[in-house]
């Protein structure tokens, strides 16, 4: 965590939480293309293209999670999350378009 902080701690918090609402969007939309390419790989499993396809789908939406998972401990200073909260968005990205969910309602400073 420590790490995290002071990685973080160089950028200002305006350009930390711009990045972590482009993140929270990005891996939503991947959510929906891993979704399509999950759907393609069923109709024709003997095909090359819906296997690099799905490849290329997954790995793009494997980095968007990771760098999700990445910037949480962050945002949670920056919006002084209690552990609760930190959970659900922990949680959240592991459902679909939840993500935005978070960066729409969770990531507010004006929550109470």
């Amino acid at each position: 965590m420590e790490f995290f902080e002071k990685f973080f701690s160089k950028y200002p918090q305006e350009k930390v939480i711009k990045w972590f609402k482009l993140i929270c969007l990005a891996e939503a939309v991947s959510w929906f293309f891993l979704f399509t390419a999950m759907t393609w790989i069923r109709i024709d499993p003997e095909g090359v293209l819906p296997i690099v396809y799905i490849s290329t789908i997954g790995s793009i939406h494997g980095f968007f999670f990771t760098l999700y998972l990445i910037f949480l401990p962050a945002i949670r200073k920056i919006y002084e999350w209690d552990d609760e909260d930190s959970v659900f968005a922990l949680i959240a990205a592991f459902f679909p378009f939840a993500t935005i969910w978070i960066d729409k309602q969770l990531a507010r400073f004006d929550r109470e």
